[in-house]
């Protein structure tokens, strides 16, 4: 009760447990981010690495939300995503100043000097905005809780899709040790309050929100659930391909060869990218020239929506839990099945538990 308290005192809007959507690059915009908080979630832009359409995504936002208005403590009743190694910060921090969004996602700074700098300018800024921080591994959550007071640490196991740490953990073993060194430090007085973690990675329907929330979070992130909305910004391929595949831990690989293929070759050495395997892995694996194989990912690209699948070349980014996906749906109706499922579940261990 203590955590949906303080969970509503920051996001009026939301219900529990809390289904909170990743801000998926070129993906997540303003009608699958307005979605998720309509329904009770917490959706997120993503801004990632090239702010210019962001203006525009945050105007449509408010379009979005004119005519049946979401109670916010801020201006916008949904989040923005940033991957700070790329993004421009003058043009990011005026526009959180300007939209005053309900929450700033940062990940992958340069150095936690850099982080410091984003957190300190959006907080002048925008003083009702709250600073999530996604890291994934103890030593960073320590570190970046000493340097930056988050109000929300997003706790990202090595089972996510798309761009995380390259060295990592499952979820399982992660939150609750990231869990443990947090409170130490709020024991010691290094951190005055404990920042809510957000469990991600893997985490795709309502068993496993449940195991999360057992696990000590205070929500979760779904991003590979939301590539199978019908609002999200996806080629019919891709989304095609994600509610084709199955036994995710097989046919799903960490793997700098897509960033590579793609020209999205910013990132520093210590991060990869989960994505569906296919032949363009597959070949680079097998030795292929990294050149002849660029070439006939720009071949695919040509073909559309037949360049996606296992025998396709283009980069399918999805999570190991990718073979959970079994169809397409609205955002609003994946966050209320997802949050009845979670419910449901804790309900039933509820009344099994020893001793009932």
């Amino acid at each position: 009760m203590a955590l949906a308290n303080r969970l509503r005192k920051d996001y009026a809007w939301v219900k529990t447990p809390l289904i909170i959507g990743a801000p998926m690059r070129l993906i997540s915009l303003a009608p699958l981010a307005v979605r998720i908080s309509r329904a009770g979630g917490i959706g997120f832009i993503a801004a990632g690495t090239d702010v210019s359409t962001l203006e525009t995504e945050l105007i449509s936002a408010q379009r979005l939300l004119e005519e049946n208005q979401i109670p916010s403590q801020s201006g916008l009743p949904i989040g923005v995503g940033f991957i700070n190694w790329g993004a421009d910060q003058a043009v990011s921090i005026s526009l959180l100043g300007r939209f005053k969004p309900a929450a700033a996602w940062f990940f992958a700074p340069r150095s936690v000097h850099d982080l410091v700098s984003w957190t300190e300018q959006t907080r002048t800024a925008t003083p009702t905005t709250k600073v999530w921080v996604q890291v994934g591994c103890v030593k960073d959550a320590v570190e970046v809780a000493r340097a930056c007071k988050p109000d929300v640490l997003v706790v990202q196991g090595t089972d996510a899709g798309g761009h995380g740490l390259a060295q990592g953990a499952g979820i399982v073993s992660l939150l609750p040790e990231v869990a443990d060194a947090i409170e130490a430090l709020v024991k010691e007085g290094t951190v005055e309050e404990t920042p809510l973690l957000m469990a991600a990675g893997g985490i795709v329907e309502g068993r496993g929100v449940a195991a999360a929330l057992a696990l000590g979070a205070a929500g979760v992130v779904m991003g590979t659930r939301f590539l199978a909305s019908s609002e999200a910004t996806i080629a019919a391929g891709y989304r095609g391909e994600v509610v084709k595949a199955s036994d995710g831990g097989q046919n799903t690989v960490r793997t700098k060869v897509y960033d590579s293929l793609r020209g999205t070759t910013g990132w520093s050495q210590g991060y990869n990218a989960r994505g569906v395997v296919n032949r363009s892995y597959v070949e680079a694996l097998g030795g292929l020239d990294e050149e002849e194989n660029k070439k006939l990912y720009e071949e695919a690209l040509k073909k559309g929506d037949a360049g996606w699948g296992v025998d396709g070349r283009l980069a399918t980014y999805a999570g190991a839990g990718v073979g959970l996906v079994k169809d397409v749906k609205k955002a609003g109706d994946i966050v209320e099945e997802v949050r009845a499922n979670a419910t449901g579940v804790l309900e039933r261990l509820g009344k099994n538990s020893i001793g009932k």
